[in-house]
């Protein structure tokens, strides 16, 4: 049973293995993935999203477990509704833009979770700020152009608090909570 489990949770992966050696690095599609963030202010839900990503992604289908990651976020390319939410998301209290440009995950490794889902233990920096994360995700093979992808998607709370996302009276959660819900959706292609 455990061996047709591990079996059942690596086919996607295994469509992988009858491409040459190099196709185990992708490229993110910038045109196609976002990193969508949802909040929360006095009680009302809002969301934004970064569409300016890249990264590169290292899976060898032979050995999942040892896949990298490396992703940058530019934070200045917000997509959100209210420019005055925006100034205040670029600003010096939240995520001063202008000091730090850019968040970045990095992973070295990943975990079988279950059928098709992963675990990717790394670094997540935003502002000054570094901490490990693990992201849950699940890889799905896909093609499109006669060119092989993949299309991950994830799905994680972070404290905003913990990278310095909340100066001064902006640090007071009782208007607005300390955890973030961040949604990845991503697809990559064959470099």
């Amino acid at each position: 049973m455990r061996n047709m489990f591990y079996r059942a949770a690596l086919a996607p992966l295994l469509l992988l293995t009858t491409l040459p050696a190099q196709a185990a690095d992708w490229v993110l599609d910038s045109a196609t993935s976002k990193v969508v963030f949802q909040y929360s202010y006095s009680g009302t839900p809002y969301q934004g999203a970064f569409t300016n990503i890249e990264g590169t992604f290292d899976i060898d289908p032979a050995n999942p477990a040892a896949c990298s990651f490396t992703v940058s976020i530019n934070i200045e390319d917000i997509a959100i509704d209210d420019a005055e939410t925006l100034s205040y998301l670029l600003d010096v209290e939240m995520f001063d833009v202008d000091q730090f440009p850019t968040a970045k995950f990095t992973a070295e490794k990943c975990r079988l979770d279950s059928t098709g889902a992963f675990v990717s233990d790394g670094m997540l920096t935003i502002r000054d700020q570094t901490h490990p994360v693990s992201f849950p995700f699940n890889l799905e093979v896909t093609t499109a152009g006669g060119k092989i992808g993949f299309h991950m998607t994830s799905e994680v709370t972070i404290q905003r608090l913990a990278f310095g996302v909340g100066q001064g009276y902006l640090a007071n959660t009782s208007a607005i909570p300390n955890d973030v819900i961040v949604s990845i959706d991503v697809h990559a292609v064959q470099q």
